[in-house]
Formats: C-alpha cells, structure tokens, sequence
C-alpha cells in the first residue's frame, strides 16, 4: 500500500501543557487508524496539527511524501486533507446537495457537471441520496453526521480525519455509521479518534493510544484494548481491580 502520511518528531506545548511529545507514526492508503486515550491526552490537537489550526514547535508532517508541516490549511485541503468534526458543522439553510456541492468546489477543485456528479456519487455513498434536497438544519443527528462526513470526502481527500464522528448517536445508529466508514475506507487513510471501542475494533487495522501528547502503544485493536496500559490510562483501572 502507498504511504500517505508520515509523522516524525512532533511536538508542540502550550506553556507547561505538552500536547504533543515527539510523536512518530506513519498511515497508508485503505489503512485506519484509531487514536484513543484519557481527556487531555492530545487527540484532537493532533489532527489540529496535521491539518495546519496549530504550528508545531518541532517536527514534521508528510502527505505523499511531500512536506507540509507549513502550509496553510486551506492549501492542505487541496492537497488532500479532509476532515470530520465531532459537532456537525453543516451549512443549516443549505440542502444537503448543496453542502456536498460546497466542498466538492472549494476543497475538491471541482466545477460544473464534474462537481454535481461528484457530489451525487458523495450523497449515495453515505446514504444521502434519498435527502439531497432536504434542509441540512433540518435532518435528524444521524443525517448530519453522516454529512459531516459526506463534506469531508467531497473534497476528494487522500487522508480523511474523524473526530469523535459516533459521539452522541444511539447503539443502531453507530452501526450505521459504522457501516458508511468502512464501505469508503479503501479509498483513503483514516485516522477516526473515537472513545467507542467496538466502533473503532469494527474499522481500524490499528490502535494509537495517546497519554500526556506521547505514543505509548500501536498496535492491532484487540492487543491495544486488552493490554495493561489501556486498562489502566484509558479505562480508568488499576490493573489490580481487573486480575
């Protein structure tokens, strides 16, 4: 598989707080990772990182091999970063069509009938097709998630990153959702930072587990969610109460 990212060395601190600690990992294309660990741990500033909201004082960011660590995020996107917010972020008196469309021209470069193709093939991807028309603010949680994440790969993206996407959906919905990421996975790398287990076990082909912004495992879902460290950093155990 081609890699499509490569981080190296990063770090960044606010003050005392160290969101990020020489963190290294690497993602290719089909591959997804999940990123897990206790609140305050770096995840989200990580991806804020990666798509260019924060500077990093040190270390470097690879996109197909090419250096992006100081680029814009606009110029990001563009080359291929897209990127899914745990609150939906959705134009509210646009139709969903219209939202798709909106990111399939100003992310993906698109125009014309190329961009209402594109935006029609999004929509039925994500299962969205039977609600093009309808008001974006007016469609249930689970519809603006998966618009959400419908934007995301309207803008043709090689690395697509989900944050906490599942949050607040009921258990059949999380399937559902489930279901849409890993029906597009193969067409992209993934990084899905989610405190759902059996969501990220569904999806994943490894599990990052972040601790005070360092990498403390990566691995394959079932060693990372059954190891020591999870269970006592993440879970919230001492590994004595779970002997």
């Amino acid at each position: 598989m081609d890699e499509v990212l490569r981080v190296t060395g990063l770090s960044k601190n606010f003050g005392a707080i160290r969101v990020s600690d020489g963190l290294d990992f690497e993602l290719r294309l089909g591959e997804c990772l999940g990123v897990i660990g206790p609140n305050g741990a770096g995840k989200s500033s990580v991806l804020n990182l990666i798509v260019g909201l924060l500077k990093p004082d040190a270390g470097s960011i690879k996109l197909d091999g090419h250096e992006i660590t100081s680029l814009s995020p606009h110029r990001r996107v563009r080359l291929g970063i897209g990127r899914a917010f745990q609150i939906p972020q959705p134009f509210p008196h646009l139709t969903v069509y219209e939202n798709v469309m909106v990111a399939a021209i100003y992310g993906g470069g698109l125009h014309g009938a190329a961009a209402s193709d594109w935006a029609m093939d999004v929509l039925r991807r994500t299962s969205l097709d039977g609600k093009a028309d309808r008001v974006a603010g007016a469609v249930p949680l689970i519809d603006r998630k998966r618009l959400e994440f419908a934007k995301a790969l309207a803008s043709k993206p090689r690395l697509v990153l989900l944050d906490e996407i599942a949050a607040g959906l009921t258990e059949p919905e999380v399937e559902q959702l489930i279901e849409v990421i890993a029906s597009v996975k193969a067409d992209h790398a993934t990084i899905w930072i989610e405190h759902i287990p059996h969501a990220l076990r569904a999806v994943a082909d490894r599990i990052l587990v972040l601790d005070f912004g360092r990498k403390v495992l990566d691995g394959p879902p079932d060693e990372v969610m059954e190891s020591r460290t999870v269970r006592e950093i993440y879970m919230g155990f001492a590994v004595d109460d779970v002997a």
